[in-house]
């Protein structure tokens, strides 16, 4: 059971650092582009991205006061588990490789 907690933090771990690391990316290489092409490619990076940002968004949210304690917890809780299955994905792909 303690193996299995772990390759489940392990995962979500994981998630949330290529999370992290699309959205940084993201944010440098972007120009503000409000044409077709950086929309499409603002919603192609949020596929990815979005653990990382709902996380910022909630927590700043909830900061201001502006949400309550149940919404951030379930913010929370999406993005745990979006960031669940990229990092699912992104192990799978490094032990295909």
């Amino acid at each position: 059971m303690v193996h299995d907690t772990a390759v489940l933090l392990y995962a979500i771990t994981a998630g949330f650092t290529c999370s992290g690391i699309v959205a940084n990316l993201y944010r440098l290489l972007s120009r503000g582009d409000k044409d077709r092409f950086g929309r499409g490619v603002y919603l192609a990076s949020m596929v990815i991205a979005g653990p990382n940002e709902l996380l910022d968004r909630a927590g700043k949210a909830w900061r201001e006061k502006s949400c309550s304690w149940v919404a951030f917890w379930l913010a929370a809780a999406v993005a745990a588990y979006w960031g669940l299955a990229i990092g699912l994905f992104a192990i799978e792909l490094a032990l295909a490789l």
